[in-house]
């Protein structure tokens, strides 16, 4: 499966940013598509459209990365650690690509395509969105096949 064109296919079709980089993992996340779509519904847009927060597509890939890596006991200060910190290098390395993570920041921006984030070259991707979703798509992706090499 390629996550990043599935991405893509979901934000044609409407889906707001992190509802698509969400969408590409939920065959890795063990809840259904409409579940996925409903937890990363108010995120788009930078937080319900404002454009004032954090991208939707990096809030997507936080989510899908919080899934995989959950922390769920409020004892377990390590295992918070980790997630935030498995987070973290996620945003570090949107950050890389673009220079931003604010929703309002990298529209005023328009930051391209270019050879840090090739799925996009590869996808043929020219409208803004579009190119956020995939390279957290990719982001995600690079991480988790890391993380599986290391094992």
């Amino acid at each position: 499966m390629d996550r990043c064109a599935k991405a893509l296919e979901l934000h044609h079709q409407g889906y707001n940013c992190a509802q698509s980089v969400a969408g590409a993992f939920t065959d890795l996340l063990g809840l259904p598509e409409e579940s996925v779509m409903a937890m990363a519904g108010g995120f788009g847009g930078g937080v319900g459209g404002s454009h004032e927060e954090l991208c939707g597509a990096v809030s997507g890939g936080v989510m899908v990365l919080s899934m995989l890596h959950p922390h769920t006991d409020g004892a377990d200060r390590a295992g918070k650690m980790r997630t935030y910190g498995i987070t973290k290098e996620f945003r570090r390395r949107y950050e890389e690509v673009f220079g931003l993570t604010r929703c309002g920041e990298l529209l005023r921006a328009r930051p391209g395509v270019t050879e840090k984030n090739p799925a996009s070259a590869r996808l043929g991707v020219t409208a803004h969105c579009d190119n956020m979703v995939v390279t957290a798509t990719e982001i995600v992706e690079q991480m988790l096949e890391e993380e599986k090499a290391e094992q």
